[in-house]
This record gives structure tokens, C-alpha cells and sequence, in this order.
């Protein structure tokens, strides 16, 4: 790997607004960002509530560079800390990982490089701050607190996770540091429990639109079909992976049976899957993640074990094999398809013997209320996907968001009845939906070369490709060609740090096809 990038003098990031240009290359905050951030810059505590894709990180990734003391960020997944941190690395940040996964030796050299001051964010798991670390972290005097994937925190949550509960207190432990809490998914009941079991004060918070019209949601009832017939699940899920021609995606299942079963007929299909559940052990848990993250696999088939905070932009499709559990846990499976705001399939197949397999999973849950509100939220995810209206006003309904219908990003709207009709070729979705950029393709085969090149600087350094570039930064330099470094700084997700680390070698792609022109 690379050694990192040189840090900006911290005179060069005095403000918001000179880190987003500086380290990320983006020259406007998304909806919601500058608040949240100037919030915890102020020293109040925050709220927000923004869909993924929205940029939630940066709300506490810039102020990491601009506060006295390192930003504390906890975050659900072991496995994704690290390709995290890869990634901020690389755009020139001091970050660092303390987790079960960090031999004793190392993790002691981390904490007192932390306590000398040289780290700006350090990723932490809820459980690691049940023991000793917590008060080690509290000597390193954080300037903020990052709570990610909040919704966590509460029995209403559709994950909830008791570490998550015992966060409680720890602002005041840390001499009332300012909390910044982030979810994707959250009802305003949700929103209310999180500031209460997190101590926070007044905290300003910042609702997103949960829409996200890129993703194109589409519902297909399992079993028989009302003119006579049966629906065929599998070559179904196949044509919308083929339609997709060798892009990243997801398959989940219920059941770790149903996860091994796909992944094996998918591999008979000649389509590159692995499997990811928690009957694995944690090398191949791992191994399999890696080789999706880094575009080795094109398919990951998993249960729900998987996803939560995947930091993979270019996710072109999300299909569940089996009903989701509840409307959150829908929208936020959904959610990890599109992040870099290109169009997405995102399929959902149900029945109601998908309620009834959840009903299998309610014995577990002790306490009587949230056993009946679990059902209730299966049994409200089957009615609203058994109904024939748009299924972006009937998803955003649920989180207390009011839209006209979608028009053209989900089945119902757009009018499409088959995803594959006879014969086993894709369903002719019409002209495919255009890509979210403006920006015409008069080169797809500088894409592709540019997109090789990415995935060889991405392989050298060990890291998924997205940490060197996305697909949506590579489509406007195709587009664009840029042939000299100031012109290539004006591509939006070029900033000067990104510039310095790579940026001669993707001009010398550019300035070879311009010069065959």
C-alpha cells in the first residue's frame, strides 16, 4: 500500500467548506450536511435522519479536521471498520480502528499514538465499550461523538442491538461531549428514543427525504399468478442480474438454507456469487465481503447479516429472494444499492408464507409487546407490497413522508407486469432509465479503461475500488476528458488530495485517448 497522502496544513481547512473542496472534492454540501456540522463545530448535539447515499460521514469526517480532540465514531460492523478507514487514508486523514480484531500489542500502540493527540477519528464497536477501552478512550479527551446507525439504540428499531443501550451515559462521561446520531431508517418514535437513551440536549435535528428516485422498486407476488400460472422466482432474480451485465448486487434470503441454495444454483448459471451468513466462520465471512467490496464476486447472496453500513457505491442492484421483516429493514436493504445515485433494480419477492417463516423467529423475543409489534410490522410490509400503488409513496408513508406517486421508479408507475417473460430473455424495461448525470456517454469504452486502471491502483493498495475513484467520478472524466491536473481538479469527487495520490495516472488514460482522437 501507498504511504498516506501528506496532511493539509490545518490553515488550509479553517472551514467546512475548504475540507469538502480540499479532501473530497465537491464544491456544495447535500441537504442537511453544513447544519449538522456547524451543530457539533458549535458544540450541540445532533440529530440526523438522512437516507443512505446522502452523505452522512462527512458530518463527522470534516469536523474531525477542524476540532481540538479526535472524533469517537461507534459503528456497528467490525468487518466494514477497516476498508472505512482505508478509505479515509487515503483522502489524507489520521484514522485508526480499535476492535477485538487488533492484536493486543497493536491496539495498545494505537491508543497511545490516540492519547498523543496524532489520530483524528477512531472507529470503535458498540461491545468494545463495555470493558476497560471505554475509559482509555475517555483519556483522549474526543471532541465529538459519532454514533452511526442510531436506530440501533431502540426496542422500535427494526435492529435493535442492547450495546447500542448501554451507550446510555456516555456523554456525561465524557465530560458531556456533544453526540452526533445518524440513521438511515427511523419513524419519528424511533428519532425521540434515540435522543432520550442518548443523553442529548436540544439537539438539532435534520429530516432528509427518504426518496430516492433512482432506486426503480419493483414487487412480485411468489406462487400462483392471477390469469393461471406460477411465477418462477429464480429465472426471474436472473434476468435482473444479467440485466445488469456483470455489475455488483445483493440476493438476500431468509434462511441460511436459502442463502446457500441461491448462491449454488446462481454459480450453475455461470454468475460469479458467494455466500455470507452467520453459520460461517469469520475467515470466510470476511473473505467473501472482501471479494464483493473489491469487485472480485459480482453477486453476495446473505441473510440479513449482512449490510449494514456497506460503504459500496456502485451496488446496481438489491433483490429479495424472501420478504423483508418490516418496512425499515426494507428500506434500509434497499438503501445499500445506488449510492452513488445511478439508476438501481431494486426486486422484492413476497408471500404470505414469508410472514408465516417470520413468525419462527418471534419465540425469541421475551418481552410480550415488542413480540406482537414485530409481527404487526411483517404483517404491514406484506399489505403495503400486496397493494397496486406506487411504491415509493406507499415506503416514505411509513416514515411519515407524503409524495406524489414516483412515475417511473417503481413497477407500478412505469406499468411493467414481467421481469421475465417467456423464452428466459430480461423483460424489455423500454429506453433504460438514464443515468443520474447530465452528462452525455460518448466514450463507453474509456469508461471501461478507466475503470481497469482503477481497479489496478485499487488492487496495488488492497482497497476497494470506490476508495479510488467511483463509477459517477470516472463517467465525467470519460465524459469530460480532462487534459491537464487543473482540469481534472474541476471534476466533481476530485479534490486536491485524490489529485496528488492519483491523478497523473488516470491523465495519462485521458491524455492518450485525446491524443488518438
Amino acid at each position: 500500500m501507498q504511504d498516506s497522502p501528506t496532511l493539509f496544513h490545518a490553515a488550509r481547512l479553517a472551514d467546512p467548506q475548504s475540507a469538502l473542496e480540499t479532501l473530497f472534492g465537491y464544491r456544495e454540501f447535500r441537504p442537511g450536511q453544513r447544519a449538522l456540522i456547524d451543530a457539533v463545530l458549535a458544540g450541540r448535539d445532533a440529530l440526523g435522519v438522512m437516507p443512505t447515499g446522502a452523505g452522512k460521514s462527512l458530518t463527522f469526517q470534516i469536523p474531525s479536521k477542524l476540532l481540538a480532540g479526535p472524533v469517537l465514531v461507534i459503528s456497528p460492523l467490525i468487518s466494514l471498520m477497516k476498508d472505512q478507514v482505508d478509505a479515509l487514508i487515503a483522502l489524507g486523514f489520521r484514522a485508526t480502528v480499535v476492535n477485538s480484531t487488533v492484536e493486543f500489542e497493536e491496539r495498545r500502540r494505537r491508543l497511545q499514538t490516540l492519547r498523543r493527540g496524532e489520530i483524528e477519528l477512531v472507529y470503535v464497536a458498540p461491545e468494545g465499550l463495555e470493558g476497560s477501552l471505554r475509559g482509555l478512550l475517555a483519556e483522549a479527551r474526543p471532541s465529538l461523538v459519532a454514533v452511526d446507525e442510531a436506530h440501533c439504540i431502540s426496542h422500535w428499531g427494526h435492529d435493535f442491538r442492547p450495546a447500542y443501550r448501554r451507550l446510555s451515559g456516555l456523554k456525561r462521561e465524557l465530560n458531556d461531549v456533544p453526540i452526533l446520531a445518524l440513521t438511515a431508517t427511523a419513524t419519528r418514535r424511533v428519532a425521540a428514543d434515540i435522543v432520550s437513551e442518548l443523553g442529548m440536549r436540544d439537539p438539532l435535528q435534520h429530516r432528509g427525504s427518504f426518496f430516492r428516485p433512482n432506486l426503480v422498486i419493483t414487487a412480485r407476488k411468489k406462487g400462483a399468478r392471477p390469469g393461471g400460472g406460477r411465477s418462477d422466482t429464480r429465472r426471474e432474480m436472473l434476468a435482473v442480474i444479467r440485466r445488469q451485465t456483470g455489475a455488483s448486487g445483493i440476493v438476500y434470503c431468509l434462511s441460511r438454507r436459502g442463502v446457500e441454495s441461491t448462491t449454488g444454483w446462481l454459480r450453475q448459471q455461470g454468475v460469479r456469487a458467494a455466500s455470507y451468513h452467520a453459520g460461517l466462520d469469520d475467515r470466510e465471512r470476511e473473505r467473501n465481503q472482501n471479494a464483493f467490496a473489491r469487485g472480485a464476486i459480482q453477486v453476495i447472496v446473505a441473510t440479513v447479516a449482512f449490510g449494514m453500513g456497506i460503504d459500496k457505491p456502485d451496488v446496481r442492484f438489491v433483490i429479495h429472494r424472501d420478504m423483508p421483516r418490516s418496512l425499515e429493514a426494507w428500506y434500509q436493504e434497499i438503501g445499500r444499492a445506488g449510492r452513488d445515485g445511478q439508476p438501481s433494480d431494486c426486486v422484492v419477492f413476497y408471500s404470505w408464507a414469508d410472514v408465516m417463516g417470520y413468525d419462527g423467529f418471534l419465540a425469541e423475543i421475551e418481552d410480550p409487546t415488542l413480540r406482537e409489534e414485530t409481527r404487526r410490522r411483517t404483517i404491514e410490509i406484506f399489505r403495503l407490497l400486496d397493494r397496486n400503488n406506487c411504491r415509493h409513496q406507499g415506503l416514505l408513508g411509513h416514515f411519515d413522508e407524503r409524495i406524489e406517486a414516483c412515475g417511473e421508479s417503481c413497477d407500478v408507475c412505469k406499468g411493467v407486469t414481467s421481469l421475465a417473460p417467456a423464452g428466459g430473455r430480461p423483460h424489455a424495461w423500454g429506453v433504460p432509465p438514464p443515468r443520474s448525470s447530465d452528462l452525455p456517454m460518448t466514450n463507453p469504452e474509456l469508461f471501461e479503461r478507466l475503470r481497469a486502471l482503477r481497479r489496478r491502483l485499487a488492487d496495488a493498495e488492497k482497497v476497494p475500488a470506490f476508495v479510488v475513484f467511483s463509477d459517477a467520478v470516472l463517467w465525467r472524466m470519460a465524459s469530460l476528458m480532462p487534459r491537464s491536473r487543473a482540469e481534472l481538479l474541476q471534476i466533481s469527487g476530485v479534490g486536491a488530495v485524490k489529485l496528488e495520490r492519483y491523478g497523473d495516472a488516470f491523465l495519462n488514460v485521458l491524455t492518450q485517448e485525446k491524443s488518438t482522437e
